[in-house]
């Protein structure tokens, strides 16, 4: 055996989450200073363990950074892997650009191959150089956008809407590399709502990666308040969102889903149908799932967020369990979830007021926390929210000891 067969066979150790002992796709690190796959080490926290798997010490914090330098080296090991040890198998799968280039004209001509597009989207996979190289082509993007449009939602064919979802899925995948973002956003809001129209019936019919990528496009295009009111406001479009955020739904389309809620909820006019369509229920049901991972559960704290600055979203947040819920994430999810949080408390409870969300704050141990938070190393906003509400909050808990004091007094009878 060559050396270079060794090199190329050798896994190195370090390469390896010590959790699964497979090669890392995402090398993260905690404050241990061990690395692992973010997969894993999400499963591993998102279980309730507060250690490190490896030196079992308690973590001062669940928080882990993208270990940047360990993940060049192990893209670097794997392209010299493809590189040396390049299969027939592989050769004969990747296209070249030469091929690529007469399958885009063929498209161009016949406007109806799906192995052709197929083809396309394989290579768009390949790498950065490919996706960079589709997404520069000229109006290869254009010619995408024209498929899907000429989707008839009267008389399709499952032939047509595989087709159609193929094209998105090319958009998907190469849209970071779009320069122009504003101007694929126009070309597919401007079709007289036939993409809309399609993209819709794939999110309603479609496998859950198909949904995710409908949902990848969906947030890129929407770039300003106008495109994202055309989104939200598609019949029938929001309530499929939200189907896909339920508990049983796949992890990816939730976060894919929530992340598109994100994006086109910053208007009133937006969140007035979210709300009403119980989606702050859906979100504390979220947050109470054990299952929740750290990212799913930002995004439902960001959205709470949002919807608590109307009046609407925080009638919505005071009702039920949410705010209980809130303060069950004050603490141990991350920086960001905290701050989420902290603002939602401090809309409902300091800016306006709201008797209820006060009594639940206090009634869930949520002075303790606000005191132990404002011990730590927040940001200096989230820490004026903080003393805001703590100072509101023990108001309320020093008049009920007066309160209750005084009715004492009062039941005391003379000797």
């Amino acid at each position: 055996m060559k050396s270079d067969d060794l090199y190329i066979t050798t896994v190195p150790c370090f390469f390896k989450c010590p959790i699964s002992l497979d090669v890392m796709k995402s090398p993260v690190s905690l404050s241990t200073g061990v690395t692992y796959d973010r997969v894993s080490i999400q499963r591993w926290l998102d279980g309730g363990n507060n250690t490190c798997p490896a030196t079992m010490q308690i973590l001062q914090n669940k928080e882990f950074v993208p270990n940047l330098t360990l993940h060049r080296l192990i893209d670097l090991w794997s392209d010299s892997i493809n590189r040396r040890a390049g299969t027939e198998s592989l050769e004969s799968n990747t296209p070249s650009r030469d091929e690529i280039n007469a399958a885009i004209e063929r498209i161009r001509i016949e406007n109806d191959d799906c192995d052709v597009l197929s083809m396309i989207l394989r290579f768009a996979k390949e790498s950065d150089e490919n996706r960079e190289f589709l997404a520069g082509k000229d109006d290869f993007v254009g010619m995408l956008v024209d498929l899907i449009s000429q989707f008839d939602s009267r008389h399709f064919s499952d032939s047509q809407l595989i087709l159609v979802g193929e094209a998105v899925k090319i958009l998907s995948i190469i849209r970071r590399k779009i320069f122009d973002q504003r101007r694929l956003s126009n070309l597919i809001l401007s079709k007289g709502g036939d993409c809309l129209t399609a993209i819709f019936l794939l999110m309603k019919t479609g496998n859950p990666k198909l949904k995710i990528d409908c949902s990848a496009v969906l947030e890129f295009i929407a770039v300003d308040a106008e495109s994202k009111l055309i989104i939200a406001e598609r019949d029938g479009l929001v309530i499929e969102i939200m189907n896909s955020i339920s508990s049983d739904s796949d992890s990816s389309l939730i976060e894919a889903s929530l992340s598109l809620l994100i994006a086109i909820a910053s208007s009133k006019r937006v969140k007035l149908p979210l709300i009403r369509e119980k989606l702050v229920t859906k979100l504390t049901s979220l947050l109470t799932e054990t299952k929740s991972s750290v990212s799913v559960t930002e995004k439902c704290l960001k959205l709470l967020e949002a919807f608590s600055s109307c009046k609407e979203g925080r009638s919505e947040i005071c009702n039920g369990a949410c705010v209980e819920t809130v303060v069950k994430k004050l603490m141990k999810v991350s920086t960001a979830a905290t701050g989420h949080a902290v603002t939602v408390l401090w809309s409902v409870c300091y800016l306006c007021k709201e008797k209820k969300a006060q009594d639940a704050v206090i009634r869930t141990n949520g002075v303790t926390k606000i005191l132990l938070l404002l011990q730590s190393n927040c940001s200096l906003t989230v820490r004026h929210m903080l003393t805001d509400l703590l100072k509101v909050l023990m108001l309320k808990v020093n008049s009920r000891s007066c309160l209750y004091t005084e009715t004492k007094t009062t039941h005391i009878m003379p000797f």
